[in-house]
């Protein structure tokens, strides 16, 4: 039992790690696609996301799921 502890507890901080790196990738990518028009004053109010701005968006917020349900598996398995 404990092994299956220990294994599973790697493959969560793995999992936890890779999605953490592309977590941030995809912050930046989508930060960096919205060309900083609201920080100048110009509102984001009514602005929609299209094609691969929203598939990125999706994405985003997917592997933040992910991210957070591997952090509180790992909190409850220690």
């Amino acid at each position: 039992m404990m092994y299956l502890s220990h294994r599973m507890a790697t493959i969560l901080h793995t999992i936890q790690i890779i999605s953490a790196v592309a977590l941030i990738a995809l912050v930046l990518m989508n930060r960096s696609s919205n060309e900083g028009g609201s920080a100048f004053g110009e509102s984001s109010f009514m602005h929609t996301r299209r094609g691969a701005e929203r598939f990125l968006f999706g994405l985003t917020v997917v592997i933040a799921i992910t991210f957070a349900a591997t952090s509180i598996a790992v909190i409850a398995l220690a």
